[in-house]
């Protein structure tokens, strides 16, 4: 190899140094984290072994009693951002205490390993339609939000938010807020659910040219007590990766790891029962499920009348995530909610979770502003009291789920009457199947419980794709799935989409 001459002006033993200083400086950095996410840990630990006691901190009465509109209007002043000054690639906005989020949450930057508070001051905020001196107390932090040139490299866009609970969301490029994920869910769908909430975040100052933003935090509750790392990187897709330690107080039975949170007020054919102009209102639409042998199952969501919760066990866990297929504004004409825009999330395992269950639990809704689906990870054997439990994960928000191997995806479907009662029709679209000629694809369709009839397979030019078109009889089926797939010669070329019934 040709020897590199020396840069003019610099001694060749400087030069090492210089060298030897950058190569080094990830190793260095990634010791400091080390050593944050350690101390975390410690104090995790500490509190689970106490009582749980849910912190207390009276809130002034005029930012307890603000409505949504209301706390939406008490505004951070964004000339006031930290790390604003500094020409980093993040920067951090703070949410005040006030309306539903009375909870106060510390906040702390980690300056080369040391850990500095970012203490509360009144003049961050605009107050909005609340009194000044609400504002002047020492209401505290309800949480924050990270900004980084996601979009535009001159502007710095809001892409993720820590708010509520245990809650975060982001955005990709091009994105929307939509569908939430929690640190842990304990019992949902179930009664006496119980909300762990962060405590106390620890932020990392990034370094100039930094890719990503490592978040620290301290989570408490009844049952539990954990920490968390969260590695943030924006972009298309956004993705955060998340390491956790758990330290459990009571046994964990109940507890779903990874969990997503989202809405589903109606879908295809369901606005006449809300009597809105919108053809279909949701945050996603789906639950996709990675399954033995690279297969890939979609369940579309329900609002049911009643609470649906579905299992669906694994030897272990090969990733899930909640989507948003149908992405044109056409399927919603909504100018304001921009729910096309909305991001899609899956959820993949790093290292191995052990057997246990996806599970899918669907509530009824009245109006779009509940969040009415869950769907984590239930573990076979919940992590017991008393003893430390480790897992983590990466957790991709995108327009498009990350595929596996070439499968052609759920792109819609819809139901109407079939030739006569009580048969009803089911028309199942696939998106562009790889390499196919149709010919050589047939339609598999199968229920659990029930009758199915006239099943037919056809081209759909319209998305390059296929359409299977079947009708069934469930009137004697207490409860069922329905599925439907493309194969050749037996083996899977789509997705399976599946349907509960009755929803």
């Amino acid at each position: 190899m040709e020897a590199r001459p020396e840069q003019p002006g610099v001694a060749r033993r400087d030069l090492l140094i210089g060298l030897a200083a950058v190569a080094a400086w990830p190793t260095a950095a990634a010791a400091r984290t080390s050593r944050t996410a350690e101390a975390v840990r410690r104090k995790a630990q500490a509190l689970a072994r106490r009582p749980y006691a849910p912190p207390s901190a009276p809130l002034p009465p005029e930012l307890a009693a603000l409505d949504y509109d209301g706390y939406r209007a008490l505004r951070f002043r964004p000339e006031m951002a930290i790390w604003r000054d500094l020409g980093l690639p993040f920067q951090l906005q703070m949410f005040p205490r006030g309306g539903l989020h009375t909870r106060p949450v510390e906040l702390y930057e980690v300056v080369d390993g040391e850990i500095r508070p970012i203490a509360y001051r009144p003049d961050y905020f605009i107050a909005g339609t609340a009194d000044e001196a609400a504002l002047s107390a020492d209401a505290g932090f309800a949480g924050f939000r990270i900004h980084a040139p996601l979009n535009d490299p001159a502007w710095y866009d809001e892409f993720a938010v820590f708010l509520g609970a245990s809650y975060f969301r982001a955005v990709p490029r091009g994105g929307v807020y939509g569908l939430s994920a929690r640190a842990i869910e304990v019992g949902s769908g179930e009664p006496g659910e119980e909300f762990p909430a962060f405590r106390a975040f620890f932020v990392e100052r990034p370094s100039p040219g930094q890719a990503s933003l490592t978040v620290h935090a301290l989570l408490d509750g009844p049952s539990l007590a954990g920490a968390y790392q969260f590695t943030i990187a924006p972009g298309e897709p956004t993705v955060f990766e998340v390491a956790a330690t758990l330290f459990p107080r009571t046994p964990l039975g109940r507890a779903g790891l990874a969990p997503l949170t989202s809405m589903f007020l109606y879908g295809p054919g369901g606005a006449h029962a809300f009597d809105d102009f919108r053809p279909q209102v949701h945050d996603s639409d789906g639950l996709l499920l990675a399954r033995a042998e690279g297969e890939r199952e979609w369940r579309a969501l329900s609002n049911p009348p009643s609470v649906q919760v579905s299992r669906i066990d694994e030897p272990r866990a090969r990733g899930f995530g909640l989507t948003q297929r149908q992405r044109s504004f056409e399927a919603y004409h909504d100018l304001e909610a921009h729910y096309h825009r909305r991001p899609s999330a899956w959820v993949e395992p790093l290292g191995d979770w052990g057997p246990g269950a996806v599970q899918l639990v669907e509530l009824p809704a009245r109006g779009e502003g509940e969040d009415n689906i869950v769907a984590s990870w239930r573990p076979a054997s919940p992590p017991p009291a008393g003893r430390p439990f480790a897992y983590a994960y990466r957790l991709h928000w995108s327009a498009a789920i990350p595929a596996a191997r070439p499968l052609a995806p759920v792109a819609g479907w819809r139901a109407g009457r079939g030739d006569a009662q009580p048969w009803r029709r089911f028309v199942v679209d696939f998106g562009p199947v790889e390499g196919a000629d149709f010919a050589e694809l047939a339609a598999d369709v199968s229920v659990s419980a029930g009758a199915v009839r006239h099943v037919t397979l056809q081209p759909n030019p319209n998305r390059r794709g296929a359409r299977v078109a079947f009708e069934y009889n469930g009137q004697d089926a207490p409860a069922g799935e329905l599925r439907a797939r493309l194969v050749r010669t037996g083996e899977a070329v789509s997705e399976a989409w599946v349907r509960r019934w009755p929803t």
